[in-house]
């Protein structure tokens, strides 16, 4: 079971879905947890902007072709750092704190599920050509096989 989770939520109520729709991460793992809610100021992302930006960033780091790689949200201040050690152990921190670690095989599985969920989400209220729809389906694809 990984050490590390993530969860991609769309902020309610913002009247018909779009694809520019706020949303939030949130990042747990053994030393904490970190997330885009609840600070001042704000910084909710594009969410079906950024999950295809998060898994492009971290493709060629699960993929072994780098030890490092960096997320921030789209319109906003909200970063991840990963990096892969000698012994293939990633550990994910957030403004220079450590918040966990795994292996990452195990890193693959724990973005590939919420990714897949939000392409769900997405897809129930914007057209499949939408060009969020057709950014996480190309990230999605290129990451499952980098992953593979």
């Amino acid at each position: 079971m990984p050490v590390i989770t993530l969860t991609f939520s769309v902020r309610p109520e913002q009247g018909e879905a779009d694809e520019f729709d706020l949303g939030d991460v949130m990042c747990e793992g053994e030393r904490g947890a970190v997330g885009s809610a609840g600070h001042v100021p704000d910084q909710g992302m594009m969410i079906y902007l950024s999950v295809p930006l998060l898994l492009d960033a971290l493709r060629p780091l699960v993929a072994g072709e780098m030890t490092t790689a960096s997320f921030v949200g789209t319109g906003s201040s909200f970063r991840l750092d990963f990096r892969r050690d000698r012994d293939a152990v990633v550990t994910v921190s957030a403004n220079g704190a450590l918040v966990g670690s795994c292996r990452p095989g195990e890193l693959a599985e724990v973005v590939l599920r919420p990714a897949v969920e939000l392409e769900r989400i997405l897809l129930s209220g914007l057209p499949a050509e939408s060009g969020a729809a057709r950014d996480l389906a190309s990230s999605l694809e290129r990451f499952r096989a980098a992953s593979a």
